[in-house]
Parts: structure tokens; sequence; C-alpha cells
């Protein structure tokens, strides 16, 4: 684990293995990276956005469990997007086939999750309103 932190962190490294490719390949999986970057910095807002402008809500801490969810949620884009960027480039360099990941799906199934519980927390704070 540590080995392949610290090779994100040298490029060096990186250039090292297998040949040059094409740019345009190298230049796609930046964009990638950057959109997934992206992902992240916006769950990190929304969480953050969550903790300091959310009204208290019906059921007792459901404001600090969503703004937490967010932010972990956030912080494991982030990483997750420089982990798969590393191994991308390094796949495209040897000219291997490209990493298989599963994390979009887990991603797009824990906002869905996320979203399907805020609507049961939305309709029981309505119904406990009446």
């Amino acid at each position: 684990m540590w080995e392949a932190i610290r090779r994100w962190f040298d490029p060096r490294e990186l250039r090292s293995v297998g040949s040059r490719p094409d740019y345009r390949f190298s230049l796609a999986n930046e964009r990638t990276f950057l959109a997934w970057l992206r992902t992240g910095l916006a769950l990190v807002g929304g969480g953050l956005a969550a903790a300091q402008f959310l009204p208290p809500l019906p059921l007792a801490h459901l404001r600090e469990v969503i703004a937490v969810a967010l932010l972990l949620l956030g912080g494991t884009v982030a990483v997750r997007a420089v982990d798969h960027w590393a191994r991308t480039e390094r796949a495209i360099r040897l000219g291997e086939e490209l990493p298989a990941s599963r994390f979009p799906a887990v991603l797009a199934l824990a906002v869905g999750l996320g979203a399907l519980l805020l609507v049961v927390a939305v309709l029981a704070g309505t119904v406990g309103r009446r």
C-alpha cells in the first residue's frame, strides 16, 4: 500500500515504466482524473454546506450524519481518483489492458441509497409535523 502511495508522488518512477504513450491518451486520463477530483470536491462542499446551513432535521443528528457521509465520500473519491489515474497511466505506458474499476458503480449506489434515505427522512418529517 505505501509503495503505491509513494508512486503517486514520484513522476520519475511512472515515466521509467514502459514506453512513452501517445500524449492524447495521457491527457484523456488526466481529464478523467480531474473530473473525479471535481466530483470529490463537490461532495466535500456538499458536506460542509450540510453541516453549516441545513436546519435541524426531524430525526436527531440526521444533519450531522449527512454532512459526515458526504465528507467521507468526497475524500474517498479523491483518493480513489489518484489511485486510478496512476494505475491507468501505468497500463497505458506498458500497453496493457486498462484497469477495471467497480468504484463508479459503488459510488452511484451510495448516492442513490443516500438519496432514498433522505426521501424517507423528509417524508417522516412531513408526516410528523401534521
